[in-house]
């Protein structure tokens, strides 16, 4: 068995069902876990690499307004690791290759490999999606194990915040600064199942857009900083950039509202197991007395 992997979160998935040693070929993101860095890298990015939120910003929408793709494949060395599996999704062309590039090219190939494309928008989703590539690569088992302690995990958080009868603090997470987005899809699941209420995104929805005063006039207790494909520490950074503006004063210099940064790459952005990470991290800035001390390399307090 000979898979390649076209998303980060795939990648993760495939390791996490001890399917390490068929993994032949990743993206230009896939940096966990860290055994994965050894294997031919297949994708490259046309995004401008900066954390300047404005200027990627506007390379995407260049590009979509051209018609060019913002991930792109070498055909040539993924012909040459002959796949018989290659991971894809469906689900954003801002996050990974487009699923319509990945299936004219694996038609070039012969045999053709089986494509899986996932594509989850909520926690289920990403359940399902963990299944289906375990169905494809025969590891049925492993994902009934891994899909168990998954859900034992989140179930331990909800069991916590019930037995104790935990305040639910009122969360807004954005996903980006400038334009100014919240999270969808799984992650306002994310803060219901940490304990929070999300004030302004829609699960399973898509992220929207929206205006400072609509932030503001949501009331946040929490306020998270977790741009898309952000590690902690571009996150704290982009935070205390944001913190500075005259148009963030009113966070800034409340008192009563916290700020945090979290890693955006590893536990709200990808749709895989790690998602759990995210609730737990979330559950321990939420009910910070009901569960361990969060670990630095997840999120820190930024106010």
């Amino acid at each position: 068995m000979r898979i390649v992997s076209l998303l980060p979160a795939a990648t993760e998935i495939v390791a996490l069902l001890g399917a390490t040693d068929h993994l032949v070929g990743i993206t230009h993101e896939c940096d966990f876990p860290d055994v994965v860095s050894s294997r031919a890298r297949v994708t490259k990015s046309a995004i401008p690499d900066t954390h300047d939120p404005a200027a990627i910003d506007h390379a995407v929408r260049d590009a979509h307004e051209k018609g060019v793709a913002l991930f792109t494949l070498d055909a040539k060395k993924i012909t040459a690791l002959h796949p018989d599996v290659i991971v894809t999704q469906g689900l954003c062309d801002v996050c990974a290759v487009r699923e319509h590039d990945v299936r004219a090219l694996a038609a070039t190939l012969s045999p053709a490999p089986t494509i899986v494309s996932i594509g989850g928008g909520t926690l289920d989703g990403i359940y399902a999606d963990i299944r289906a590539v375990a169905h494809a690569i025969g590891a049925d088992d492993e994902a009934d194990e891994l899909l168990a302690g998954l859900r034992d995990r989140v179930k331990h958080v909800h069991d916590t915040l019930k037995a104790a009868q935990a305040p639910r603090p009122r969360v807004a997470l954005v996903e980006w600064t400038d334009p100014l987005y919240v999270t969808g899809h799984w992650g306002p699941e994310q803060i219901k199942r940490a304990g929070g209420i999300d004030v302004l995104g829609v699960a399973g929805a898509h992220s929207v857009r929206v205006s400072m005063d609509a932030l503001r006039e949501a009331n946040a207790d929490i306020v998270i900083f977790a741009p898309c494909g952000y590690s902690v520490d571009a996150a704290a950074a982009e935070a205390a950039r944001c913190l500075a503006l005259p148009e963030w004063s009113w966070l800034a210099n409340d008192t009563a509202k916290q700020v945090w940064a979290m890693d955006a790459n590893g536990l709200t952005s990808r749709p895989g197991p790690r998602v759990v990470d995210g609730i737990e991290a979330m559950a321990s800035i939420f009910a910070p007395t009901l569960f361990s001390e969060i670990e630095p390399w997840h999120a820190v307090r930024v106010k």
